[in-house]
């Protein structure tokens, strides 16, 4: 392209984005009642044509687990509990099934569940031994994140103990038996390549090796679909297999050293032709795929941009997230019945009569947490901060905690008569995920650019870093997303020159920030990072306030009677039997009467509202009509 056609294409470009953004901001603007009942901020975007990106800035760095202490104690908590599990768990029971499955000596209990290995395992007539071993690399990985974020050595010791006792266990047998080869492969490179960057476990690439060796011969040559059977013989849960979610992991090991095999073998997994081909064109193939692992493997996607520089995946990617936000709940979450649903269709208002499994949510939120991490490093935009946000608070954050016999949440319940309830399996897939989720709350909330800092989640917490040989902190406090207003408190051992960079919700109107008390000369705008470039001396200090109006969202353009309501990033559900209806009047009145409770006065009496952190074994109603 010559220089003048690039520069009027770039004109052009620009253009059609202003165009875009200022038309989107006007129609979901709330300033009147009309507009606030109808409006939907987070799931509404126009799909046009994409066009080849110009060159972006590099991508922004994740920091380390060890460089983020937490002060919020849900979040704290979620770990200590899941961690504490893990380390009970006894070695001999985790590695069972792998024994078994080789015809060793297999000594130690049987945990159960999904975990266990029954040979004489039929599909549909009983639960216990659907998936044997499947959790074992992602406990293994979420061990790894906790010893790197404690620095227990017990922890390290597990690592470094269960990944030797693989290596003298792991067979082919195993990768024959199960129905799962590729989904559980993908489980164990996940922790040994955490256990080697996370727990400084030496011996961990070449247990990888050995395990990958192992495997090889037991998978299919390519990424095959869900649900198309390759391997003869087998019944049709076997086509169940998730080989297009690989691709991510296995860049990770090339990318951490572990030799450029796996980068090879990363390429070989990309489920182009049918995915991300179609994607990069904005062609919508979501309808009818299973949806933790569709979802997750854009992450595969996004390694193929990050660690590989395909520009065409990272525009399947972003064209793919747009898709997902318009068959979203309110709470971010996705994929009623674990099934992507076709666009400009019924299926999700339907979901909320026809089933109680809205959303498979450790999972499904994992996955969503690295997308959006990985958008947010790639573009620096904003609002995938924004997305990662509403899912933390609305759906993962308020699962019920993993208990000591594989007691697990699985499903977020959207019906509108929903329960907040176990899952009926033992150790599920989400009891994998859970703890990994728990642990990344840290990674989740600060990344670095050079010198510059990132603040993405508002949670108290402090973030420690060196620079220029001097050691720098950033501390938040705040009782967000219950208040308004976030404070921050710089250290640094001398002056230094960066920016700290503030992400700004979307939904954050008249936002403001100040510095040492001095308001800012600079506009606060919505859904973009505030950068506040200035040099940062010991004792400095930010005041950030993130105005909370209250405000409703529809589950679709066809259903706009029916809706959410929402105070900041927080959906508030109706909690209680029996809730009447409300008009749209009296959801935008609620008044908050304790820290977590809220009330709208109804002609029949007061309705309490509640987010899903603070709901308990009450039922509720995450959507109204009105």
């Amino acid at each position: 392209m010559k220089r003048d056609q690039h520069s009027q294409l770039r004109s052009k470009l620009t253009r059609v984005v202003a165009w875009r953004n200022i038309s989107r901001r006007r129609f979901l603007q709330t300033s009147s009642l009309a507009a606030a009942t109808t409006a939907l901020p987070y799931r509404l975007r126009a799909f046009t044509a994409q066009t080849p990106a110009l060159a972006s800035p590099p991508s922004l760095q994740e920091v380390a687990y060890a460089d983020v202490t937490l002060a919020a104690s849900l979040q704290e908590t979620q770990l200590t509990e899941s961690h504490a599990i893990l380390m009970e768990l006894d070695d001999d029971a985790l590695l069972k099934p792998f024994r078994l499955m080789a015809g060793k000596s297999a000594p130690g209990r049987d945990i159960g569940g999904w975990y266990r290995y029954d040979p004489d395992y039929q599909i549909g007539k009983q639960d216990a031994g659907f998936a044997p071993g499947h959790c074992f690399g992602q406990w293994v990985s979420a061990l790894a994140r906790g010893y790197s974020i404690t620095g227990s050595k017990e922890a390290r010791d597990k690592v470094m103990r269960l990944n030797q006792l693989l290596a003298e266990s792991i067979s082919g047998d195993y990768f024959e038996k199960t129905r799962f080869p590729a989904y559980s492969y993908d489980k164990l490179v996940c922790g040994l390549i955490d256990s080697q960057k996370l727990a400084a476990d030496p011996g961990a690439f070449s247990v990888l090796d050995k395990v990958t060796d192992t495997a090889q011969p037991h998978l299919p040559g390519k990424a095959i679909e869900r649900n198309v059977q390759w391997r003869p013989g087998t019944d049709f849960s076997y086509g169940w297999d998730e080989s297009y979610t690989m691709p991510e992991n296995l860049y990770l090991a090339a990318q951490r050293g572990a030799g450029e095999r796996y980068r090879d073998l990363a390429s070989q997994y990309l489920m182009d032709q049918t995915f991300f081909d179609p994607l990069s064109e904005n062609k919508n193939v979501f309808a009818g795929r299973h949806a933790y692992s569709t979802v997750n493997s854009l992450s595969s996607g996004m390694l193929a941009y990050l660690a590989a520089g395909s520009d065409k995946h990272l525009l399947a990617v972003k064209n793919a997230y747009e898709m997902l936000l318009v068959q979203s709940y309110v709470t971010g979450g996705w994929g009623p019945d674990e099934q992507l649903r076709a666009p400009d269709t019924d299926d999700v208002f339907v979901s909320l009569t026809k089933t109680h499994n809205s959303f498979e949510t450790p999972c499904g939120a994992y996955a969503h947490f690295k997308l959006t991490r990985y958008l947010l490093r790639a573009t620096r935009e904003s609002r995938y901060g924004d997305g990662m946000e509403r899912m933390m608070y609305n759906t993962v954050l308020g699962a019920k905690p993993l208990g000591p016999n594989g007691e697990a949440f699985y499903y977020s319940d959207y019906n509108f008569d929903g329960k907040r309830v176990f899952s009926d399996h033992v150790w599920p897939c989400c009891a994998g995920t859970l703890p990994q989720v728990a642990a990344d709350y840290r990674v989740n909330t600060y990344f670095r650019d050079g010198q510059d800092v990132y603040v993405n989640l508002y949670i108290p917490s402090t973030l420690r870093w060196m620079q220029d040989g001097k050691q720098h902190s950033l501390t938040q406090e705040s009782d967000y997303p219950f208040e308004e207003t976030i404070r921050m408190k710089v250290t640094a051992s001398q002056p230094s020159k960066l920016a700290i960079n503030l992400r700004i919700p979307g939904w954050a109107h008249g936002a403001s920030a100040t510095v040492n008390g001095k308001p800012l000369a600079m506009a606060v705008q919505p859904e973009q990072f505030l950068r506040i470039e200035r040099k940062w001396k010991n004792g400095d200090q930010i005041t950030l306030t993130l105005p909370m109006e209250l405000r409703t969202e529809a589950i679709s353009p066809r259903h706009p009677e029916t809706v959410a309501l929402l105070r900041g990033p927080l959906v508030l559900f109706a909690t209680g039997e029996g809730k009447p209806s409300l008009s749209s009047k009296q959801l935008l009145s609620a008044r908050q009467v304790e820290r977590t409770q809220w009330i709208v006065d109804s002609g029949t009496g007061p309705v309490k509202f509640a987010p899903f952190t603070a709901i308990g074994d009450q039922p509720y109603s995450t959507y109204l009509r009105t």
